[in-house]
């Protein structure tokens, strides 16, 4: 493993680079990753700052994609302010108002969380690489975190249905990993968390919401592109979509994105 230094105002910060694995998100391609020191115990502004250049967090670990030949790994954001349901959204929206909100720190999570986990993994990810879920993985990827971090629950009374772990930024939240009730599909919980989290962030009087990655070629990520007005981070710098993708639009984009040079250096 080799140091890394990133050319950027965080570069006095320790960083690593992995050596190529197997990508998580595309198939028969590999992966390298850049990743924050763990030791290094961070604050809210520098998170923020991180998370606007293409970090995100897991665990302890703060990391972003640095792949040979690829640059699919598309950091991506709502301006809350800007966002407009659509009709499938805003059906999610009126399914689950008879559920409540919480808010609570991860360090105070409890066995409840934790079954809700297991079940989610065990039901509806029992082909994926957190499979099978156990009790330490749990606490490593969600409760562990080297800032402020939270769960945003949703209630139907006593029942607890979907847990969204975030992030708390300066300008936002980062949305770090959502579980719920797999056997309540008709309710589109995964949908509502998201909507719950952007109302939050307005509530905050706070500008964006983080999702993560968006990788055009990986069609499970594709969901994100359906929350406008969606803002990605290309060539170092954020674009609004300006208006939904068709598929043929989103396969050029990929195409376009597997270079290490910049779209405009690399035609």
């Amino acid at each position: 493993m080799k140091s890394y230094t990133p050319l950027t105002s965080l570069d006095d910060l320790q960083y690593y680079i992995t050596p190529p694995h197997d990508c998580s998100y595309l198939s028969r391609r590999s992966a390298r990753m850049v990743f924050l020191d763990p030791v290094q115990r961070i604050d809210t502004v520098t998170l923020s700052e991180l998370s606007r250049s293409g970090f995100r967090r897991s665990g302890d670990f703060i990391y972003r994609p640095e792949c040979h030949l690829c640059r699919q790994c598309l950091s991506a954001r709502i301006p809350v302010n800007d966002f407009v349901a659509n009709s499938s959204q805003k059906k999610a929206w009126k399914r689950n108002q008879d559920l409540n909100l919480k808010i609570t720190p991860t360090h105070e999570a409890q066995y409840h969380h934790y079954e809700l986990y297991e079940k989610y993994i065990r039901l509806r990810h029992f082909d994926g690489d957190m499979f099978p879920p156990n009790h330490e993985q749990f606490e490593k990827f969600l409760v562990h975190s080297c800032t402020d971090s939270f769960f945003l629950e949703l209630w139907q009374d006593q029942q607890l249905l979907s847990v969204a772990t975030c992030d708390q930024l300066d300008d936002g939240l980062s949305a770090v990993y959502t579980f719920f009730e797999p056997e309540e599909s008709k309710r589109s919980l995964g949908v509502f968390s998201i909507l719950q989290q952007i109302e939050y962030v307005k509530m905050l009087g706070l500008d964006y919401l983080y999702l993560g990655y968006w990788v055009p070629h990986s069609a499970k990520m594709n969901y994100k592109i359906q929350y406008s007005a969606l803002e990605v981070l290309l060539d170092g710098q954020w674009h609004r979509l300006t208006h939904h993708l068709s598929e043929e639009e989103v396969q050029r984009l990929g195409d376009s994105l597997l270079t290490t040079l910049p779209s405009h250096l690399s035609r």
